[in-house]
């Protein structure tokens, strides 16, 4: 039976709301979905920057290039956990000269909880990369 609209040129619109949702609904829950991934890639990017910052320099205290190497690895495995990343997935590298001090990070996100979001979506870079460069003698 088809319904007769009121006299007063109103239509019925019940169920248009329901409806204007499911349109949009996929498109938000992405951009959702794309902000939560790549911000949380930012925050690792940037956490695993601020370690390599500190480990090279902690790691001038120490008198020779072997201590220096042991202060900077072990600053790493000791705040990583702090800082919300997993010691498991991370390496670095210490490389030392006469006048400059390296340090350089890679941390794994493939196994990271927040990566496992990025399933229909252009994933970030899996390894992030951070160097942190301390001069030892003069300016």
């Amino acid at each position: 039976m088809a319904r007769i609209p009121p006299k007063d040129g109103r239509q019925n619109r019940r169920g248009v709301a329901a409806i204007e949702f499911a349109m949009v609904a996929p498109l938000l829950i992405f951009l959702m979905m794309g902000i939560i991934v790549y911000g949380g890639w930012f925050w690792m990017a940037h956490t695993v920057q601020a370690l390599a910052s500190e480990s090279a320099r902690s790691a001038i205290a120490g008198l020779d290039a072997s201590e220096r190497e042991l202060l900077a690895k072990n600053l790493v495995t000791a705040q990583a956990p702090d800082l919300g990343l997993d010691p498991k997935l991370i390496s670095t590298l210490v490389v030392s000269t006469a006048d400059r001090f390296e340090v350089e990070i890679v941390y794994d996100t493939r196994k990271h909880p927040l990566m496992a979001l990025a399933v229909i979506m252009p994933k970030p870079p899996a390894m992030i990369s951070r160097t942190a460069v301390v001069r030892l003698e003069g300016y």
